[in-house]
């Protein structure tokens, strides 16, 4: 057996779900019908993104609930150029997004940039040369 190469969801543990929601709802982003008050799905391209108190996703998985700071978890929305990533950090600001590292070239040859969400998850957009996105917008990559 193995563990088929897919995710299926991401939960990011918020503060405020219903702050969180909202944030995520001007970035133009629909939370299903199966949201409920304590936790928001949202479909995405392939995944979906759940909103849950971050004190009882820490309970569910049975760990204890640190102070925020890094993760070292980063979420990445890549884009097929640097205009576009641009574009899109200015829209994540104007919806409430802290900027974090403003776009700029990267040392792996690529171009990309930083905001937080309210409950301080990084989030970079990105513009990847050496992987290009497909039809569908999903990030290729060599075998």
């Amino acid at each position: 057996m193995s563990l088929d190469r897919r995710i299926s969801l991401v939960t990011l543990g918020v503060q405020d779900v219903a702050r969180s929601t909202a944030f995520y709802e001007k970035l133009g982003w629909k939370k299903s019908s199966a949201s409920q008050d304590a936790v928001t799905f949202i479909r995405l391209k392939g995944v979906v993104l759940g909103l849950f108190s971050r004190e009882a996703l820490a309970h569910d998985a049975g760990v204890e609930n640190t102070p925020p700071g890094f993760s070292g978890v980063t979420l990445a929305h890549n884009v097929t150029s640097p205009a576009g990533v641009d574009a899109v950090y200015k829209f994540a600001l104007s919806c409430g997004a802290t900027p974090v590292k403003a776009p700029e070239k990267v040392f792996w040859g690529g171009y990309s940039g930083y905001f937080a969400d309210p409950d301080g998850h990084l989030w970079e957009i990105a513009h990847n040369p050496f992987a290009p996105l497909d039809e569908h917008g999903h990030m290729t990559m060599p075998d």
